[in-house]
Parts: C-alpha cells; sequence; structure tokens
C-alpha cells in the first residue's frame, strides 16, 4: 500500500509570495528537527477495526480513510465525495460501500482515527520528557504549536471545526479531543503547583490551551507570523511555565486575577 504524502519532511511548502525570501521560497525553520517533539503523520493512523461483515479487508479499509484525509485536506469536506475518494484509491465508487454503509459511516470512522492519532501524538510527546513535570509542560506546548505549522493540521482542522457546527458526532469528536489535551494540561499543572484546587487547573489548562490555539491562527502554517514560531514557542514555553508554577489558589476554588504573578 503507498503512503500519501501531503508535503515535505518539514511539513512545509513554502510561504505565499513576498514573505521571508520573497515568491516561492522555504522558510529556514530547523528548529523543527532534533527538538524531541513526534510529528504527527496522518499517513499513519490509529484505526478503529471494524466489526462484524464490516472488520473484512482491513487494507482497503485504511487505504481509503487515509485518501479520505488527503482529499480532506486538498479539497475541502465540501468536496470530499466517496466518488472523488474512490477515484484517488484506483476503486470503483460502489466499491466503498463494502466497507463504510454511507458517507456518514467513513466520516465517522475517519473522525475517530484523528482523534487517535493525535491521542497517541500527544502521549509520545509528554512521555519523552520523563518524569519532569517542567518538561511535560514544554514538550506540550511544542507538540501542539509545530504541528500546528504544518499544512496537514492548518487545513484539516477548520475543515473539522466546520463539519462540527452541523454534525453532533464531530462536535463529539472535536470536543473529545481537546478534552483530552485539556486533561493533559490539568495532570502536569497539578504536578507543578499541587496547591492549587481542581477548578484552578481547569481555568489554568483552559487558558493554556486556548492561548496556543490562537498562536496557531495567527503564526500556523502560511500565515503572516510563521516565521517567528520558533520565538513564539520559546516565549509560550517560558511565560505559561512560570504562570504555573507563581499561581496561587483562588478563593472559593477560583483564580483571583491579582493573584496572578509571574516571577520577575
Amino acid at each position: 500500500m503507498s503512503r500519501i504524502a501531503f508535503d515535505d519532511a518539514n511539513g512545509f511548502t513554502g510561504l505565499p509570495a513576498g514573505r521571508s525570501g520573497g515568491s516561492g521560497s522555504r522558510p529556514k525553520l530547523g528548529w523543527k528537527k532534533g527538538i524531541g517533539v513526534p510529528d504527527l503523520n496522518f499517513s499513519v493512523l490509529r484505526f478503529v477495526p471494524r466489526e462484524g461483515g464490516y472488520a473484512r479487508g482491513q487494507e482497503g479499509f485504511e487505504l481509503i480513510l487515509k485518501t479520505a484525509v488527503s482529499v480532506l485536506v486538498e479539497h475541502g469536506y465540501k468536496d470530499m465525495t466517496l466518488r472523488r475518494i474512490a477515484k484517488e484509491c484506483g476503486m470503483k465508487a460502489g466499491n466503498i460501500s463494502y466497507y463504510f454503509k454511507s458517507k456518514d459511516d467513513l466520516v465517522r470512522a475517519l473522525l475517530q482515527a484523528i482523534s487517535g492519532s493525535y491521542e497517541a501524538a500527544i502521549s509520545e510527546a509528554t512521555a519523552g520528557a520523563g518524569a519532569d513535570p517542567e518538561s511535560k509542560l514544554t514538550q506540550l506546548i511544542s507538540f501542539i504549536l509545530q504541528d500546528g505549522t504544518t499544512r496537514q493540521t492548518s487545513y484539516l482542522f477548520p475543515e473539522l471545526w466546520s463539519l462540527a457546527n452541523h454534525d453532533p458526532f464531530a462536535k463529539q469528536c472535536v470536543d473529545e479531543l481537546y478534552l483530552r489535551e485539556h486533561r493533559r494540561f490539568d495532570e502536569i499543572i497539578g504536578e507543578l503547583n499541587p496547591a492549587l484546587s481542581a477548578d484552578d487547573r481547569s481555568i489554568l489548562s483552559t487558558f493554556i490551551l486556548s492561548s496556543i490555539e490562537g498562536i496557531g491562527v495567527f503564526a500556523g502554517y502560511g500565515k503572516y507570523w510563521q516565521d517567528a514560531m520558533p520565538q513564539l514557542q520559546a516565549t509560550a514555553c517560558r511565560c505559561f511555565l512560570e504562570f504555573v508554577k507563581s499561581a496561587k489558589p483562588g478563593v472559593d476554588g477560583t483564580l483571583s486575577a491579582s493573584k496572578l504573578e509571574l516571577k520577575p
């Protein structure tokens, strides 16, 4: 089975004309390599095996889902038709029904595979930091920010967010993905600052996660400030680490703005 290639080894195909070296130039972002953070490659998805008659033909099942991700990234959900997916797979459109009862069935399996892939990558990122909570936090922040600079993630998630606005199952999958990330931050924050209550940790986790996602909006793949991401990543890791370590428990389990201080 051939692997689906989305981009070059760094996940970039260059910035728009006029940015970082002119038309057609690739940003020099060697910072991504050697940092110990896993690259998330959607040509290697975590699959949930089908039950009953649909458990057959696992190879074809996986090829269809990998191709569906490629079509979703390249063309968007609106054009992710079964006919287009079949053509990219080298199949007849009718053959896809052997693996999936409908497009909705395919989308559900695809969302589960994407969610499982992110969970595995996040686990790998934090596991690589060992037992040190400071390293865990910086590794988790680094993974999310670096993943946001890849073309596949920058194109994929807007499609998922749009789909989640109209499909309850898609919303559930997207919500669960972010809740898993939130729980990771919550656990690490508890290790770094045990004095904080559960509500305190939840507020901090939500603030950090939403802030990191916001950085991706302005400095993700193809965005105006993409080539500033190394500095933004370093700043985010340093500031959020100090922020968590210096936070004081709030009143009645909530953080007071006056008590949130960064060490000089």
